[in-house]
């Protein structure tokens, strides 16, 4: 089914879901609230999760935006290499930064047990995976394709793709995720952590995006995703990270809030941007 929405239908569309996205947290603790569960083990949470993908779904099905463009085959065989890279790419980045961090004195970093490290890292896989389809299929394997389908350029496609991606997880960080982890995460207060990680999430958003436009396939974003939640989970869990000074954990830190993680993904979507063009001036 190809979509023949005007410009008007597409961009109403993309608004629609846009709301609902920045809505859904929102009302799933308000939903909370009035059942009267915990926000970590209510119905909110799932509210969360679930509405983007299925406005999505929505849209596509019964909105005119059709599923031409959704990247829902997985394509393995002309992107092996890019499944690879997915499955390495959150182990590589998070070891970069420990190593740059200490490098420079900035972070001192007790590596954990390998086997305690490598079966947190399995738990967490299959928990991220189910809610990483829901996730990329919202945002990679619709909002994107769908900006991209009204024009909108890629870098821009991006950047609006991570503000709105960002103010979907303020709910989150929050309500549904508990405070010990949330300390884990960042030393310092929420307008802090929000600033940072808005920046972060926006930087993501490019190399996330950018890997969507070089496949044509929203599973390799699944793969990438799942991989990174499930790592750097671990390595907050069982690693014993100690910072410098007050603020290093601004400089250099696994999550991608960090000044580190922001400009190693910037240098990756760099490189992805080049290497799809140079692909399409075969």
């Amino acid at each position: 089914m190809h979509s023949s929405l005007s410009s008007a239908a597409a961009i109403r569309n993309l608004a629609l879901f846009a709301i609902v996205a920045m809505a859904a947290g929102w009302l799933g603790r308000g939903l909370d609230v009035a059942v009267g569960s915990l926000a970590s083990e209510g119905p909110g949470q799932l509210v969360w999760i679930a509405a983007p993908a299925l406005t999505g779904l929505l849209l596509r099905g019964f909105g005119g935006d059709g599923w031409t463009d959704a990247g829902l085959r997985p394509l393995f065989g002309g992107n092996w290499r890019w499944y690879l890279f997915a499955i390495l790419f959150a182990p590589v980045s998070s070891l970069l930064t420990i190593l740059l961090g200490m490098t420079f004195g900035i972070m001192r970093f007790t590596m954990p047990d390998a086997g305690n490290l490598l079966r947190l890292v399995a738990l967490a896989l299959l928990p991220a995976f189910v809610k990483n389809i829901a996730e990329e299929f919202a945002w990679r394997g619709y909002f994107t394709p769908r900006l991209s389908a009204a024009g909108v350029p890629d870098a821009l496609n991006h950047a609006l793709t991570g503000l709105v991606w960002a103010a979907w997880h303020v709910p989150y960080y929050l309500f549904f995720l508990d405070r010990a982890t949330f300390a884990a995460i960042s030393s310092h207060g929420l307008p802090v952590f929000f600033v940072t990680m808005f920046i972060g999430v926006v930087a993501l958003a490019f190399v996330y995006g950018e890997l969507r436009l070089v496949t044509g396939s929203v599973w390799p974003v699944v793969a990438l995703h799942t991989v990174s939640n499930a790592v750097t989970g671990a390595i907050l869990l069982s690693g014993k990270v100690a910072m410098a000074f007050g603020a290093a954990d601004l400089l250099a830190s696994p999550i991608p809030g960090s000044l580190m993680s922001i400009a190693l993904n910037a240098a990756i979507w760099l490189w992805l941007r080049r290497h799809r063009q140079a692909r399409a001036r075969r």
